[in-house]
């Protein structure tokens, strides 16, 4: 009856604690989007509509039939990602559409009732600035669980379609955008579009991947213990160890081998090859990049620096 009982209690804590995770995790998601919103709408209202400039993707193409047809850009937002939510909706599933919705119908009516100062004329200053906070708001939009720009969501649809990378969709996607710009406006409005395409591109990336850039590493060594406290002890990071087999020289000799995974800063890349260099020269190192991680020992670390 008592173990009943305590277990009870337990499965309880247990439930209460997943509806905190959850609710914790949607009150960030929201401030996320907010701010990807008020970002994005500064961009647009404060730097880029003033200034009759446009971005890449469906925003761009927003801003270049507003141009043309003298529309409301709010307007324009919504009419034209609206394909784009409900292919998301089958994409990428209920509830990153729901979030898309909300987000796009919050970013028309931003631009349509918030009004920012303009902040300069200056051609150059708009591009990188207006870009910049545009990319923000793209950015801290898809951190929140959504988009505000319909293009990411074309693009992952055709590439699952047509088995074309994500990144070759959009730049042929910015590519027609930009040459109608230089048809319909001129030269001079489309290359200072790009500047600010650009800027966005790398403000996202900044946004989605953070400031630190992380490499895994795989060592592949004999040494495997000594190597293995080196990175814990020395370098101050987590391990992983596999179990493998090696396969080595023409008759393909098979021999059981540990191997090492690790996650460190592109910082200390060089630190991580210098000690591996003094324990095992021969050793066998493989990185890659890695977007972003979570938990561990890596980002501890790096607050305390």
């Amino acid at each position: 009856m008592e173990a009943a009982t305590n277990n009870s209690r337990f499965q309880k804590a247990r439930n209460y604690k997943r509806k905190w995770v959850t609710i914790k995790a949607e009150i960030k998601s929201t401030l996320f989007i907010l701010i990807g919103i008020v970002a994005a709408g500064f961009g647009l209202n404060g730097f880029l509509l003033p200034n009759n400039f446009i971005d890449g993707g469906v925003t761009g193409v927003s801003l270049l039939l507003t141009e043309l047809t003298q529309l409301p850009l709010s307007v324009l937002i919504i009419l034209i990602n609206i394909p784009f939510i409900f292919l998301s909706y089958f994409t990428l599933g209920k509830s990153f559409a729901i979030k898309t919705l909300l987000a796009i119908i919050g970013l028309g009516l931003c631009v349509a009732f918030v009004h920012f100062p303009i902040i300069t004329n200056d051609k150059l200053l708009v591009a990188a600035f207006g870009g910049i906070f545009l990319g923000a708001g793209i950015g801290l939009t898809i951190r929140g669980g959504g988009v505000i720009d319909g293009t990411e969501v074309l693009a992952i649809y055709i590439s699952k379609k047509m088995g074309v990378t994500i990144g070759d969709i959009i730049i042929i996607i910015n590519v027609l955008i930009f040459g109608s710009a230089a048809f319909l406006l001129s030269i001079e409005a489309a290359l200072y579009s790009m500047i600010t395409y650009f800027a966005a591109s790398k403000t996202l990336d900044f946004i989605i991947e953070g400031i630190d850039e992380y490499i895994g590493v795989t060592i592949v060594s004999s040494h495997c213990k000594e190597i293995r406290d080196m990175i814990v002890q020395t370098m101050g990071r987590g391990v992983t160890v596999y179990k493998g087999a090696k396969g080595v020289g023409k008759r393909g000799e098979r021999d059981d081998i540990d191997i090492i995974y690790t996650v460190i800063t592109r910082l200390e890349i060089n630190k991580l090859n210098t000690e591996i260099e003094k324990i095992s020269p021969t050793a066998f190192v493989v990185m890659t990049s890695v977007k972003d991680t979570k938990g561990g020992m890596i980002k501890k670390k790096a607050h305390k620096h």
